[in-house]
């Protein structure tokens, strides 16, 4: 049995039975024109595909959300403009609902509650109209031109808990007149939508961004754990960072009536934290504050202002929602300020760093034995580390990390996105699926878990729904370079260029970007090379590799993407004797690796590489 995470599109003709009553021969003549002129071409492009068709349904499965949406909105689009003219007994009119979510494949055809939620959603959907799920609307953020009208929280027949639903606005004037009650001068869920921007750092240590950083995130973690309150999702805001921001305009273009923006000043034993909210329809200032307290007040700081919100906006807070946010995930800011310097070393993914964001979570544990994300985050290192020297932690390790904080947390998506990488070295495919997908429905915007789950569906060669997650971890961080390479590789298999050399020139950008931060770090440098080999930019290529190998000789990792540029300059025999150095130091997940790998097509042939990964295959069957 086959699981895996997709978007799923449901939809459904409006009053299909009045209109084959009135004209049964019309009705079904107009329906195969429009699919075969227009919905199937839609879905084609947008790279869905057909699950069943019944006389007035469709159910369809898309690897991208960002696609379903894009899709689901130019049908809508199309289809008000083929009705246009049209007496309202004749007209063709379509209900969408979509959801991401879990599903079982099985003979062509998808099961499970991620189908039953998009069929909900879809009765849920006003004609000519698209209803998704939070975790949709998480996905699509800014990336579309479109709106998201917040409903509130249903609870869906034969679903066991509640879904937020959105509507979405299409930017017409016959979209928006049905998706807006009568009368009505906004959209509901505006009065309660807020936006938290980055908080700048206003220390004279440019090293302490992570602090400012963390705050942000925190606020914005808070704040989302309040039903009513529709918040902006921390990859969307961060893209502010580090700009000059006109309220008015920032709220406009994130759907927003509310933006909290701050300011962070840490210095020795103190810190000055100052914030305001803003009514971006009215330009009116409604809360201003700045808290000069010592260090050890951090939490309680957060708590303030996150109170100072709820008051403003007249929210009544459920008894679950203000023990939640009342809830702080230490209580010792010297083991909170250690994870937060670790988070910001773990997102190098290279193993001097991983090593010390490792010790940085460890002395948070050490600090504050029940820290669960500090755990979560020991195992995420491990795991990483792990993936290409393999000896140097074992799995029960990771395992144990990744157990002790899920038993402080079962809903730490952190903790589920690290032990999916430990179960995927072990060999346990489906468990790792399982809990890679369990992280993402807990939180569709960790980075961590989308990376992950990427790198899962390519290892087993389903490059379509990879690119997917690979497309939400690149727009999550900015800084990331690993997802457009993998990008570009994707494509590369595919056999879709134009994408694949979009993706290596954002790649490119961004590894040079992150060279310049850090010019002893030999990661962007080897994935920056694979990125100008795919472009032809061969002298550049050599270049670059021969600094990654420079800077650290003995990195596995910087010697396999070597390989791999060599092996697209055509520059075989050297590719081969690389590879003759990684493989015997591989695992069983990189010997599928190495079969999905298409930079290394122009040696898979060759004898010697055959005998490599043939010996791997004897030596993990034998250990197996």
């Amino acid at each position: 049995m086959e699981r895996r995470l997709t978007a799923i599109l449901a939809a459904d003709i409006v009053g299909y039975s009045r209109l084959m009553g009135t004209d049964e021969a019309g009705t079904l003549a107009a329906l195969k024109r429009h699919r075969r002129e227009f919905l199937e071409p839609q879905i084609g492009e947008h790279r869905g595909r057909i699950v069943k068709l019944a006389g007035d349904s469709m159910l369809l499965e898309f690897p991208s959300v960002v696609n379903a949406v894009a899709c689901a909105a130019a049908i809508q689009r199309g289809m008000l403009a083929r009705n246009e003219g049209l007496p309202r007994s004749r007209r063709i009119e379509l209900r969408m609902g979509i959801h991401l979510g879990d599903v079982i494949v099985e003979d062509d055809d998808i099961f499970g509650d991620g189908v039953n939620v998009a069929a909900r959603l879809e009765g849920l959907a006003d004609p000519s109209g698209i209803a998704v799920s939070a975790s949709v609307r998480d996905h699509v953020g800014s990336r579309l031109d479109i709106g998201f009208i917040d409903k509130g929280e249903y609870s869906l027949k034969n679903i066991a808990s509640t879904v937020r639903v959105y509507t979405v606005s299409l930017g017409d004037a016959s979209a928006r007149q049905a998706a807006e009650p009568s009368g009505s001068m906004v959209e509901p869920g505006y009065e309660l939508s807020i936006a938290v921007l980055p908080f700048t750092n206003m220390s004279l240590d440019p090293e302490q961004e992570y602090f400012s950083d963390g705050i942000t995130e925190d606020i914005i973690t808070d704040l989302s754990k309040i039903s009513r309150l529709h918040v902006v999702a921390r990859n969307t805001v961060f893209t502010y960072k580090g700009k000059a921001v006109k309220v008015k305009q920032a709220a406009h273009e994130l759907g927003v009536r509310f933006i909290l923006e701050g300011s962070v000043r840490k210095a020795g034993e103190r810190v000055r934290i100052t914030g305001q909210l803003i009514d971006a329809q009215t330009g009116l200032h409604l809360w201003a504050d700045r808290y000069d307290r010592d260090l050890t007040d951090i939490f309680a700081i957060q708590d303030e202002i996150t109170h100072a919100i709820v008051d403003q906006l007249r929210i009544k807070l459920l008894p679950e929602e203000k023990k939640a946010i009342e809830s702080d995930p230490t209580t010792s800011v010297e083991a909170y300020t250690y994870y937060l310097r670790g988070r910001q070393f773990s997102h190098t993914w290279t193993r001097p760093y991983l090593l010390l964001a490792r010790r940085m979570f460890l002395k948070a544990v050490e600090i504050d034995p029940n820290y669960a994300r500090a755990y979560a985050g020991i195992a995420d290192c491990e795991a990483a580390i792990r993936e290409w020297h393999e000896k140097e932690f074992p799995l029960e390790s990771i395992f144990e990390m990744s157990a002790r904080a899920l038993a402080l947390d079962p809903n730490l998506a952190e903790a589920h996105a690290s032990r999916g990488l430990a179960l995927t070295h072990d060999g346990q495919r489906e468990e790792a699926g399982r809990e890679f997908r369990q992280a993402l429905a807990l939180a569709p915007s960790l980075y961590e878990a989308n990376m992950y789950y990427g790198r899962f569906l390519f290892a087993e060669g389903r490059f379509e729904e990879a690119v997917g997650f690979f497309e939400r971890a690149a727009e999550i961080r900015s800084d990331d370079y690993f997802s457009p390479i993998h990008l570009m590789g994707c494509y590369f298999s595919l056999g879709m260029d134009a994408e694949r050399r979009h993706w290596a020139r954002i790649g490119i950008e961004r590894a040079e970007r992150a060279l310049e931060q850090h010019p002893e770090n030999a990661s962007p440098a080897h994935r920056g090379a694979l990125a100008l080999a795919h472009l032809g930019e061969a002298e550049r290529a050599r270049e670059w590799v021969a600094r990654a190998l420079a800077i650290d000789p003995d990195d596995v990792v910087a010697q396999y993407n070597a390989a791999c540029v060599h092996s697209l300059l055509g520059e075989c025999d050297r590719a081969l004797d690389l590879l003759e150095t990684v493989v015997p130091q591989s695992s069983a997940y990189h010997l599928l690796w190495f079969k999905q790998d298409a930079d290394l097509d122009a040696i898979r042939d060759h004898p010697r590489f055959r005998a490599l990964l043939d010996a791997l295959a004897d030596e993990h069957s034998q250990v197996g």
